[in-house]
């Protein structure tokens, strides 16, 4: 009887209510779809991290011929120039961070070079002695470049170390960045979607007031009376979680399965998957942000 008398009274408040409720939902979907963007982002950002990191060298580039780099004065680096590089990758001092090592002739680089280049003018023009010995180093840690730039950048012979990371970290900001302004976008929605909840709640209970008055005088507890106005907001908070959700899910069949991942084909992307995990999390923040709006509300209105 408790049961259905509550439940009774959940229909009247979103029935009476029912812009209020709208704009609950509109608001709590809106603030929960810019948090679950922010977690797929991070989400993103961790997978290509894990596939990328793992895969990225430091190349370390010997002087050339004609060589314009600073540090190299147009002359081509020296085969004991070459050696001592080859000898310090190998020492034991640099052990611990260096996982593996390959060295690339002048003959190897043009070959790949050809590969890419062979059939444009570049190519053709290009030959063995052009090019120069580099190393490719695949450090145990990629957060470690900097030791290895340290050691070998401005070494004789030495014309520059790269870190593949450069090509891929602009990416990751970018990402990173687009995820920062999610949470910031996400938490002006949350404090609105509080506010609208505080007051749709208030606004649910004033109109009430003469029935929870008369629930008071019989005796009802202050949770049977709260209850009725707190399903109520957690109802339209739910709505909004499920909103956000089916958002993300279409968002990424559409955008993510659809466009990016058939455009950049070299990484791959987040899925459906990672949405079905975020989504415990996104309908939990939307019941807990309506039961702490609604308790709040409900303090002066209900009280026993």
């Amino acid at each position: 009887m408790k049961l259905r008398f509550i439940l009774s009274e959940v229909g009247k408040g979103l029935t009476r209510n029912r812009a209020m409720s709208v704009a609950v939902i509109i608001v709590t979907f809106v603030s929960l779809l810019f948090v679950g963007v922010a977690g797929i982002a991070q989400m993103q950002i961790d997978r290509m991290k894990d596939e990328w990191y793992d895969k990225i060298e430091v190349s370390i580039y010997m002087c050339a011929i004609d060589d314009e780099n600073a540090d190299c004065d147009g002359a081509e680096a020296t085969d004991d120039q070459i050696a001592a590089v080859r000898d310090k990758l190998n020492s034991a001092d640099l052990k611990p961070y260096v996982k593996t090592m390959y060295e690339e002739s002048k003959e190897e680089a043009y070959e790949n070079f050809q590969k890419q280049y062979g059939d444009s003018s570049l190519g053709q023009w290009t030959t063995a002695d052009m090019l120069q010995v580099s190393f490719r180093v695949k450090l145990v840690d990629p957060e470690q470049y900097s030791i290895i730039a340290e050691e070998f950048s401005g070494m004789d012979g030495v014309s520059q170390v790269q870190d593949q990371r450069e090509i891929v970290e602009p990416l990751f900001q970018v990402i990173d960045r687009a995820k920062v302004m999610a949470l910031g976008l996400a938490g002006v929605m949350v404090v609105a979607a509080v506010l609208l909840i505080t007051t749709t709640i208030r606004l649910s209970a004033m109109s009430r007031e003469e029935e929870t008055s008369i629930m008071r005088l019989v005796g009802a507890s202050a949770l049977f009376i709260q209850a009725p106005f707190m399903i109520e907001g957690a109802l339209a908070a739910l709505g909004g979680a499920v909103l956000a959700v089916a958002a993300l899910l279409a968002g990424v069949h559409f955008i993510i399965d659809g466009w990016l991942a058939q455009a950049f084909q070299w990484t791959a992307f987040v899925g459906a998957r990672e949405v079905w995990i975020l989504a415990p999390f996104l309908v939990l923040a939307a019941l807990a942000l309506s039961l702490v709006a609604s308790a709040v509300s409900l303090t002066k209105y209900t009280k026993v």
